[in-house]
């Protein structure tokens, strides 16, 4: 349903986008994850053709969007980061106007504006000013004008912003519902509201995408190889040393260490199970092993995991220049 292909969009001396490509299915959803000021509003403009990227291509539904950016816009609900809203209008006032002007006329818009004020339960404040509502009922209200014609795509950047834990409930499920039947983009810096709505993610940072998958696919990715976490009865420098120089062990971390128990994380090659060999490298050694277990990461942990490498890496290349 989109398509991006070799995306930058360059700034004067910065690169907010960085030869950026990824495709969209039909009916689906996709998590757009990263710090502030990664380059996540930007992808999101160009794809509405907002903006125009400085190079490379971007179709929707097989339309390219520099060509042909009408239609492209026909087919795209958006939601910005900064709700465009006009605050002097009533709610349906705005609606109405948001309507005609996506060519909805007559029964049809009538009919659009019920449905777009009862999936963003608007009902309440249908005929208050915009100006007054809360931050959380503007948002809703700029959701509504978003899936006023019914589009096809739906693009929203940080939908939940400004909304309380009932209501950030009831836009998720709006957003699973509606990927029943449209393809949607949703970028967020709130890891939770990833998980809990799609299950797949990317990650940009810098400009630059540095993760693409399912989210297991992601959480198994960012440990780098199978992982153990083991507690000793033993010295730190014993641990450190004495589980380095089993086969197989990429890395030793040391967790914690305190009141004689050091724990320390083993990172091994993919599929590995170290737990029978570090057992008995334990009992040869006399360390009593008070817990041991294979760790579960978290989006959380893999995000922070995916930006260190990033940085990493763009470190490497500055120092390389």
């Amino acid at each position: 349903m989109i398509q991006v292909r070799d995306v930058s969009k360059v700034y004067g001396p910065t690169r907010a986008l960085d030869r950026v490509s990824f495709d969209v299915g039909d009916r689906q959803i996709l998590g757009f994850l990263g710090p502030n000021g990664a380059g996540k509003s930007t992808a999101m403009k160009i794809i509405t053709s907002y903006i125009a990227p400085t190079e490379g291509t971007v179709t929707v539904d097989g339309i390219d969007v520099a060509k042909d950016p009408i239609t492209v816009r026909r087919k795209i609900g958006y939601l910005p980061e900064t709700n465009p809203l006009y605050g002097s209008m009533q709610v349906d006032e705005y609606l109405n106007f948001c309507g005609r002007a996506r060519g909805l006329a007559g029964a049809h818009l009538d009919s659009r504006i019920r449905w777009v004020v009862e999936k963003c339960g608007l009902e309440t404040v249908f005929k208050k000013e915009i100006g007054q509502l809360s931050k959380g009922f503007k948002q809703r209200v700029g959701l509504a004008q978003a899936l006023i014609h019914d589009p096809e795509i739906l693009i929203l950047d940080e939908p939940t912003s400004g909304l309380d834990p009932l209501q950030i409930i009831q836009i998720r499920r709006l957003i699973q519902e509606l990927a029943r039947e449209k393809t949607v983009i949703f970028s967020t810096h709130i890891l939770q509201e990833v998980s809990s709505t799609t299950d797949r993610v990317i990650i940009i940072n810098n400009g630059r995408i540095i993760a693409d998958g399912y989210l297991q696919e992601l959480q198994a990715e960012a440990q780098g190889g199978a992982q153990l976490e083991v507690a000793f009865i033993a010295g730190r420098a014993e641990v450190e040393n004495g589980l380095a120089t089993l086969d197989g062990v990429k890395e030793v971390r040391v967790l914690s260490d305190g009141d004689g128990v050091v724990t320390a994380r083993l990172v091994a090659e993919k599929g590995r199970d170290l737990r029978p060999e570090v057992g008995r490298f334990a009992a040869a050694r006399g360390w009593p092993v008070v817990e041991m277990g294979v760790p579960e990461v978290s989006l959380e942990d893999a995000f922070i995991e995916f930006i260190r490498r990033s940085n990493a890496e763009e470190t490497k290349e500055a120092q390389h220049v």
